[in-house]
């Protein structure tokens, strides 16, 4: 949000508890609202030439915010006519026939065992996006970390990840404003790791 009024757009913020967004600016509106049930959505994506998510699973999340918080943003988006749309998922979700590296193979692995339901839930976010009519682009990042913008990430959609490999949110997020401003990866889905 910081990077995108740094930029000079104007920003929606959108939050079930405003409180959670603490940047203050004349171009912020904040709009309250529950992306899961779809209350005012609609609010948030009106007027928006781009939609950015960076919604994830927490500890007490549904087993499938993911979609169906998707599901109301790209219903949103169409009523509204914005056709630009960037969503975050973990790096564990697939492409088919995607080379996939030793280290890449073993965390999915692990995904699998112990993340079911979020990775399921990604999977059919992922399915339900790359089946709308949005101008999509879909960011995989692997384990996300706290830390200052550096602009040192690689990306690309045959970006091969191992155990290791990380990514800062801030590094992240200047990213999917890259995307969210062009046709950058359009219809593709590139994966982003700090170098």
């Amino acid at each position: 949000m910081a990077q995108a009024l740094d930029r000079g757009h104007e920003v929606t913020g959108f939050a079930r508890d405003p409180a959670d967004i603490t940047h203050e600016d004349d171009r912020l509106t904040v709009v309250t609202g529950d992306a899961y049930g779809g209350t005012n959505v609609g609010e948030a994506v009106a007027g928006a030439d781009a939609v950015v998510s960076v919604l994830g699973q927490g500890k007490e999340s549904p087993d499938d915010l993911l979609t169906a918080a998707g599901d109301h943003i790209l219903e949103a988006m169409a009523d509204a006519g914005v056709e630009r749309f960037i969503t975050l998922v973990g790096a564990g979700v697939r492409e088919p026939g995607e080379s996939v590296s030793f280290g890449g193979r073993v965390m999915g692995g692990l995904l699998k065992l112990v993340a079911t339901e979020v990775l399921a839930d990604a999977e059919g976010h992922v399915d339900h996006v790359k089946a709308s009519d949005t101008d999509w682009t879909v960011v995989r990042a692997p384990r996300l970390t706290d830390g200052a913008y550096t602009g040192n990430i690689d990306h690309g959609p045959d970006l091969e990840l191992g155990l290791r490999d990380a990514a800062t949110r801030a590094n992240v997020a200047a990213f999917m404003l890259d995307c969210a401003e062009g046709d950058d990866y359009l219809h593709e889905l590139p994966k982003v790791s700090d170098r």
